[in-house]
């Protein structure tokens, strides 16, 4: 398999290209949902991990919570930081691995991770990781794809187009379901509770969804690159799919993409 390190600059220039804070505005929602569900409010201690442009953290903030925020890219920290100015929010950002955080055990109450954690290379350390720092009868919540869903079948759909994964490699999209989130957490004696929930995105067609992506999002924006003349045929295959989920009767694109929520109590 690939090493660890390589693969960690790899996602540090995929999330570092294109726009990716434009795109995280249209998972923000997932974010409160999953601030709620895991119970935060104005005492606990709160870890957003691969907090990205810091759509968690600032929930979290809003109520009163005492905050921190860790992602990989610094260029998205940068954002979050200047989305907490900006919102009068006081959140500790730093720069950071999911797989070695860099804290005590049992330092937070709560812990939780929106469409970040699911890309760590190592998913057993990273959950490890998660419930470590997370004291007993705390509670960790996490936000991820599922492989039916719009965005899973994306992920997917592209690398059926780029050459194969390296030996051991597990799909993040994984994180999205049940029983992948059992394994990981079977060790922990957690009680799990799931949820599948919908994130909308909106525009004037799939072919501008696409397009857009290809400028914004990082892994669309990387396989174009590595596709070159293949880019084309896989670009069709991507529109046809928003086509399918197209929910919208007015012309325009509206799809809903699921995701799992998954609430991790640890024992007391």
């Amino acid at each position: 398999m690939t090493d660890s390190s390589e693969i960690k600059d790899r996602q540090r220039a995929m999330w570092t290209a294109g726009d990716y804070p434009t795109i995280a505005r249209w998972i923000e929602p997932a974010s409160a949902t999953v601030v709620a569900s895991v119970g935060v409010g104005d005492t606990e201690r709160v870890l957003d991990v691969a907090t990205g442009t810091g759509n968690a953290a600032l929930v979290a903030a809003a109520l009163g919570a005492e905050v921190t925020g860790l992602d990989l890219t610094p260029k998205l920290i940068e954002v979050a930081r200047r989305r907490a100015q900006e919102a009068e929010l006081r959140v500790e950002l730093l720069e950071g691995d999911a797989e070695n955080l860099p804290f005590d055990d049992d330092s937070f109450d709560r812990v939780v991770s929106v469409f970040g954690v699911m890309f760590a290379p190592d998913q057993q350390r990273a959950a490890d990781e998660l419930a470590r720092v997370c004291r007993p009868g705390g509670r960790i919540g996490v936000c991820a794809w599922t492989p039916d869903g719009v965005n899973g079948r994306m992920f997917a759909l592209i690398g059926s187009h780029m050459p194969p994964p390296p030996e051991g490699f597990m799909p993040p999209v994984l994180w999205g379901t049940e029983e992948r989130l059992r394994q990981l957490f079977a060790g922990s004696g957690a009680e799990l509770s799931f949820e599948r929930r919908f994130s909308t995105f909106e525009d004037e067609s799939s072919e501008a969804w696409v397009d857009y992506n290809s400028e914004a999002l990082g892994p669309v924006i990387l396989a174009k690159q590595a596709l070159g003349d293949g880019w084309g045929a896989a670009r069709q295959d991507l529109v046809a799919l928003y086509d399918d989920a197209n929910e919208s009767g007015d012309g325009k694109l509206e799809f809903r993409a699921e995701y799992l929520e998954t609430v991790i109590t640890l024992p007391a």
